[in-house]
């Protein structure tokens, strides 16, 4: 029997413990330093405070108080407004995920929002900073492991701005940033096929050529691209689409250098980082 009450007595003691700890962490307030200051305050005034806090540059602690309206009044008269700040808090912090997966529940919430232009714009606004990063340079990485995901989800997105929304405030810049991924991505796809080039792959430099001639047809990238086309083409003995390819390159670059640095055996011309 004494026993027994000795070993109850650690586990008392223990649960009061853990007891005594989750009464604390509950009562602690934003930064973690005490209570909740924030406990009791209406939506309106989580809202008023949480603006202010974003007019005055404390964007962390603004997307916390946004995110304490969202939880704490989902279905109020500022949900809407708290949900969109929220996305935005978290975009200009940089976390991609959250702003993410907070357009994605803004969006089945209130699938007929008038904002619903502006969800697309951040989206595409969100994979536009993520695809920066993504053109790809030689120095140990393998360009055909890298792919243009981030330009490609920006391109949709901002592309159903224009489409569905072409009075929108964000169309402009959505039209602006679009062209800029067109030329981006089309010299994603150069970037690759260059690298099938050097490595020998010249089936698959061929395809990836021809793939950015079809897709990406107005960009700056073509001209290099008819150069992959006619050499890869070459190497393949596959003549009569070599001459085709030559003949669309001397009929819209008579000027050009390229071809023929490219044909010369000495030539260095494909080491684009250089």
């Amino acid at each position: 029997m004494t026993e027994s009450l000795a070993k109850q007595k650690p586990r008392a003691a223990l649960a009061a413990l853990l007891l005594g700890l989750g009464l604390a962490l509950s009562s602690c307030g934003l930064g973690g330093d005490g209570p909740d200051p924030t406990a009791g305050w209406t939506a309106e005034k989580l809202y008023a405070e949480a603006k202010a806090e974003l007019s005055a540059g404390n964007l962390a602690q603004a997307t916390r108080l946004f995110g304490r309206l969202e939880s704490r009044y989902p279905f109020g008269r500022y949900a809407q407004q708290a949900q969109l700040e929220l996305a935005y808090g978290h975009y200009r912090l940089g976390e991609k995920e959250q702003a993410l997966s907070t357009l994605e529940r803004f969006s089945k919430m209130y699938p007929s929002s008038p904002a619903m232009d502006y969800v697309f714009y951040l989206r595409g606004l969100i994979h536009f900073n993520d695809q920066l990063g993504l053109l790809v340079k030689l120095g140990g990485q393998s360009l055909a492991d890298r792919d243009l995901k981030a330009s490609r989800q920006a391109y949709d997105a901002f592309r159903v701005v224009l489409e569905r929304y072409p009075e929108s405030a964000y169309a402009d810049d959505a039209r602006q940033r679009l062209r800029y991924l067109v030329n981006t991505m089309a010299e994603g796809e150069l970037s690759i096929a260059k690298f099938y080039w050097i490595r020998g792959a010249h089936v698959a430099a061929a395809n990836r050529a021809q793939q950015l001639l079809q897709q990406f047809p107005d960009t700056p990238a073509i001209e290099e691209a008819l150069v992959v086309l006619i050499l890869a083409s070459r190497e393949l003995g596959l003549t009569q689409q070599a001459d085709d390819a030559e003949r669309v390159f001397k009929l819209n670059y008579p000027n050009s250098g390229k071809l023929v640095a490219g044909l010369s055996k000495s030539s260095r011309w494909w080491e684009f980082w250089r």
